[in-house]
């Protein structure tokens, strides 16, 4: 007879495994936790015997992976309501970056400010977004844009994990914009990056990927392959910012690094789109930046499916061009704004968020021997996840087989 620790009973769950048919969903259902993971889950009527330590009734509640956002930058200091403002009145985010705002305005208010207040300002945007189901998110450095602030940042993400009890993954980005010490010598500024902050970042495993910019008021593909081969040196997954605001070649430079993921991706091309299916690079689409910066250029959606291509869905919460800390608002402007479709959204924040974090093994589905890490909801059917805006239905988050928040 098998031993659990805890039987969830009188649910219904949307298991979101691949090629499992609409939602993977099974009505009736039941499903068991050992040791933090999940050890059966199936219909009701199938539930073998077992000695259960805890059975709780879930009142014909619906459950699906906790969500998992991939792609934010929630760790930051101050914030630019200014430039909302200027955006509004007309400026864009590039006139705005050359005038001396944008990221560097970020980066010298977090430069200013003590770890205890960016610890306190950043927790609270990270118990924001797992109010609303997330359980794993990766959080950005690129705020630092020097060696010691780097690190000091890299530290505080690391330290959200502890206060918040969610899984939290550190993506180093210091090749996220041109310090103002390096002006007019950008190569140097990547040998710092290349040279010193890398290393030291690898050494004391301070990070789970390096992730980088490239665009035309960042870096360049030459500067950007520099970085990755760096990091593939140190065994560092890639990620990249890629085609947002003109096309690059960002998404076949990830592709051709094995890059876990390439996010935006507005003006990615057929070639790109065909290059990040040959490598199973995960499509990571940011709707709240197209919307807050306005954008028309829509990402190859249709392209990404024709190709076979992942597609994830993020919040990319930051402080200039995407303020948003709720995955439920990313993912209702994942179907207004680009036509995804509602199964789409929900498999964006869970599966398809896993795969581009490098996780897939561990989570991202409800499948036995992966971490039982799993939101409970108040809905009628789980298209209503992607359906409402401002109304939060999370009932319960389980992390780990044991509930948080």
């Amino acid at each position: 007879m098998q031993d659990w620790d805890l039987l969830l009973t009188d649910l219904n769950l949307a298991a979101m495994t691949e090629g499992s048919g609409s939602y993977g969903a099974v009505e009736n259902a039941a499903l068991a936790v050992h040791d933090g993971k999940i050890a059966w889950l199936g219909a009701a009527a199938d539930l073998p015997e077992a000695a259960v330590a805890t059975t709780r009734s879930l009142e014909g509640r619906w459950i699906t992976p906790a969500l998992i956002d991939c792609h934010t930058h929630l760790v930051f200091a101050g914030n630019r309501a200014a430039e909302f403002e200027q955006r509004l009145a007309g400026a864009s985010y590039e006139e705005i970056a050359r005038d001396g705002g944008g990221i560097m305005s970020t980066v010298n208010a977090t430069r200013a400010s003590g770890e205890d207040d960016l610890m306190r300002q950043s927790l609270a945007r990270l118990l924001s977004l797992q109010a609303e189901g997330v359980a794993t998110i990766e959080i950005k450095s690129g705020y630092g844009l020097d060696t010691l602030n780097e690190r000091r940042m890299l530290k505080v993400i690391r330290a959200l994990s502890e206060s918040s009890g969610i899984s939290v993954v550190g993506t180093f980005l210091g090749a996220h914009a041109i310090p103002a010490e390096f002006k007019n010598n950008t190569d140097a500024y990547v040998d710092l990056v290349c040279d010193e902050m890398l290393p030291g970042i690898a050494e004391d495993k301070l990070a789970n990927a390096v992730d980088a910019y490239c665009e035309k008021i960042a870096f360049s593909t030459d500067q950007v392959a520099r970085v990755f081969a760096t990091a593939a040196e140190y065994d560092l997954p890639v990620k990249l910012h890629a085609d947002q605001l003109s096309n690059m070649g960002g998404a076949e430079l990830a592709a051709s690094f094995n890059a876990l993921s390439a996010d935006h991706l507005e003006f990615t091309t057929g070639a790109g789109s065909r290059a990040l299916a040959e490598a199973q690079t995960t499509a990571v689409l940011l709707p709240g930046a197209f919307l807050t910066l306005g954008e028309t250029q829509l990402p190859p959606v249709e392209q990404l499916r024709d190709d076979g291509v992942r597609i994830a869905v993020a919040t990319d919460c930051n402080p200039g061009t995407s303020p948003i800390c709720s995955l439920r608002t990313a993912m209702t402007l994942g179907t207004d704004l680009f036509q995804l479709t509602p199964e789409e959204c929900l498999a964006g924040v869970t599966r398809n968020a896993a795969h581009a974090l490098g996780l897939i093994d561990d989570r991202g589905t409800l499948e036995t021997g992966k971490r039982a890490d799993i939101a409970v909801w108040d809905i009628n059917h789980p298209c209503e996840l992607s359906y409402w805006i401002g109304l939060n239905q999370l009932s319960e988050l389980i992390v780990a087989g044991a509930t948080v928040g």
